[in-house]
């Protein structure tokens, strides 16, 4: 269970490709800090498993599943990401429930720059749509925001100063794609409504 309070910018430094999966060398000293084998860090949004740590970096294996739902498989050495650890229990929930499994992926369509912050849009699955209100959550690679316009095939998030310096989306540009977690209450309710009328809501 994550937050989407992102906690370090880290950057790929390795990606191995395997037959039907990828392996990923990722630094993050903030992160790996007391990390071993078995746990869990999001990636761009992504939860990931620990395989092992060292030098402030860590290794993760990414099934096929994994790079088909997110935009994991675009990441190359170099790249930035975002690096999240799980929830600790009894700590603050800053940001809304994330549990770090994408629902689809999405694409920078353009960027408003203002004198405070700066408004992005991003591209919506037509799957999604019906989980994206105004003033609601969504997390993006990794990243719990708030929705400022939902319309059927994208919405509007409003980036302040802090999370344009200290994670990815500071440096998106129109075209680049990006993990999308919508909020899984809204799931439920969705499915438990199902079943109580009789219809299957998927």
């Amino acid at each position: 269970m994550f937050t989407g309070i992102v906690e370090e910018l880290g950057e790929v430094t390795a990606v191995e490709q395997l037959d039907d999966a990828s392996r990923f060398r990722l630094r993050g000293p903030l992160v790996t800090e007391g990390a071993k084998h078995g746990d869990s860090i999001a990636v761009n949004g992504v939860c990931l498993t620990v395989v092992d740590t060292g030098d402030g970096e860590f290794t993760a294996d990414v099934m096929a599943e994994t790079l088909k739902r997110s935009s994991l498989g675009a990441l190359t050495t170099g790249s930035r990401v975002n690096l999240e650890r799980p929830m600790a229990l009894g700590g603050r929930l800053g940001g809304h429930i994330v549990q770090g499994h994408v629902d689809g992926t999405g694409t920078i369509v353009g960027r408003t720059p203002s004198e405070h912050w700066e408004i992005v849009k991003v591209s919506l699955p037509p799957e999604l749509t019906r989980y994206v209100v105004e003033k609601g959550s969504i997390t993006v690679d990794g990243v719990s925001l708030t929705v400022v316009e939902a319309a059927a095939d994208f919405f509007t998030i409003s980036l302040i100063p802090t999370t344009l310096a200290l994670t990815t989306l500071g440096h998106k540009q129109p075209g680049d794609p990006v993990n999308l977690e919508v909020d899984v209450i809204a799931k439920y309710v969705e499915r438990l409504l199902g079943d109580r009328s009789g219809q299957d809501p998927r």
